[in-house]
């Protein structure tokens, strides 16, 4: 049985709030419930990490909770090892997964949430990186990461930020709905789920809950899609 424990938010901030304001609750639960006191941000997401990293430890330090960014730390990989607990930001997905692959913490990462049982917070593009691929992701490829298989923390694929179609709408480009179903014309491609703004997704070893502000619809290849509840269980995704 896997060690992992994961916080996987769609995304960081909702309309009408701060920075994180809306997965406070939840993310200091999950924090103390392990006992951390020292988080690890992984700011790859952004070119401005300088000023990423400020952002998210003045929200942190409000928490009662210290935080270092390993792009400023001599030895990333070093930093993950000793992390306590590891916090991906967002922002565009490609260039997050080219910069773990270029300091080579994909493996490192993996194994310090799946067999030490480090706890793992992902928010929009660090949701993404969880899962086993970025193929569903809403970002540009502004770079070209050397594969786009991701962390594989979690056996299926997340799509962040997941909209509705508004059937009073005039634009004529494919639905977030209809992008799904096209990548599940892909043989062999995993479920999806669409974790709309204000949803996550929490794990704890073999088990799942859908948790937050929304609900979550279910992608499954040969299947037509379902929208499950808050509080549901999702551990079924997992197996």
């Amino acid at each position: 049985m896997t060690k992992r424990n994961l916080l996987l938010l769609s995304n960081s901030t909702i309309h009408g709030s701060g920075y994180l304001e809306w997965a406070a609750q939840y993310i200091k639960d999950f924090l103390n419930s392990k006992n951390v006191k020292h988080v690890l941000f992984v700011p790859y997401a952004l070119l401005t990490m300088d000023s990423y990293a400020e952002k998210a430890r003045k929200k942190f330090a409000l928490w009662g909770y210290q935080l270092s960014s390993v792009h400023q730390a001599e030895d990333p990989v070093g930093a993950i090892n000793s992390a306590e607990a590891i916090f991906v930001g967002g922002g565009n997905t490609f260039q997050l997964l080219k910069s773990l692959y270029d300091n080579k913490l994909i493996d490192p990462i993996r194994k310090r949430v799946l067999e030490d049982g480090v706890p793992y917070i992902g928010s929009s593009a660090g949701t993404n990186v969880s899962t086993i691929s970025i193929n569903t992701t809403n970002d540009m490829p502004i770079v070209y990461p050397p594969s786009f298989s991701a962390l594989a923390l979690v056996p299926f694929n997340i799509n962040p930020h997941y909209i509705d179609a508004d059937p009073s709408s005039k634009h004529m480009g494919e639905t977030r709905e209809e992008r799904i179903l096209q990548y599940h014309e892909v043989p062999g491609t995993p479920p999806v789920v669409g974790l709309r703004e204000g949803g996550l997704i929490k794990v704890q070893g073999n088990t799942a809950q859908l948790l937050g502000l929304h609900p979550a619809r279910l992608f499954t290849p040969g299947k037509q899609p379902e929208e499950y509840p808050l509080g549901s269980d999702l551990s079924f995704l997992l197996k």
